[in-house]
């Protein structure tokens, strides 16, 4: 603080010591005055500097929260698209069992309608041909009949010959149809055993399909 120095001759003067106090307190408040400008200055610029911190913290968090809504957005696609994947996946193979099935159960149908077609013929041909042999057996005992006191004999063998013929084809007629039979029974356990492996699979498929939209609701809540 500057002292000022005045003659001794005016120390007692009233006016003088006014004037005197009056410019201390002039030079004290301009001082105060510079003090409180510099202070309110540089008050000023900390709050700039905070507002900009802020402004900047905001503008870092609002990127921020527009990348992570992005990537967010992005693996909901991405998981979506997987689960759709995931649902034809189990789909088609679901429509390549049906037809398989399908295909299998025609086929089948088919073989046994072949069966069915190969016995009659069989049976048909052992009518005919027993058809035909009781036709030459009559024959052949008319003319046996005829010739009884001449080729008793002959004709005895003749007709042993045909019995035992005719034994024979029934033996044979009847082996064919117990094995088309046997055919049949082997055609119908392998459509059973086709069929439950179809319904065990669609199981398994349905099984898998259910998780699949339990993960799906999982993954959707978080």
């Amino acid at each position: 603080m500057e002292t000022n120095i005045v003659p001794s001759s005016s120390e007692n003067d009233p006016l003088q010591l006014m004037e005197v106090e009056t410019h201390h307190l002039r030079k004290t408040i301009q001082a105060l005055r510079n003090k409180l400008e510099h202070h309110q200055y540089e008050k000023d610029a900390a709050v700039q500097q905070a507002v900009q911190r802020s402004v900047d913290e905001i503008e870092q968090l609002k990127a921020t929260s527009s990348s992570l809504r992005d990537e967010l957005e992005s693996m909901r696609f991405e998981k979506d698209a997987a689960v759709q994947q995931a649902v034809q996946r189990s789909v088609d193979e679901i429509e390549q069992l049906k037809a398989t099935s399908s295909s299998l159960r025609d086929e089948l149908e088919s073989m046994r309608f072949e069966k069915d077609a190969a016995v009659q013929q069989a049976v048909q041909r052992s009518v005919d041909e027993i058809e035909q042999l009781k036709a030459t057996s009559s024959s052949l005992r008319d003319e046996l009949e005829s010739m009884r006191f001449e080729k008793d004999a002959a004709v005895q063998q003749a007709v042993q010959r045909s019995v035992d013929e005719i034994e024979q084809l029934k033996a044979t007629s009847s082996s064919l149809r117990d094995e088309l039979e046997n055919q049949t029974l082997d055609a119908d356990a392998k459509i059973q055993e086709q069929e439950k492996d179809n319904v065990n699979d669609k199981k398994h498929l349905q099984k898998t399909i259910e998780t699949l939209r339990s993960k799906l609701e999982k993954e959707n809540v978080k």
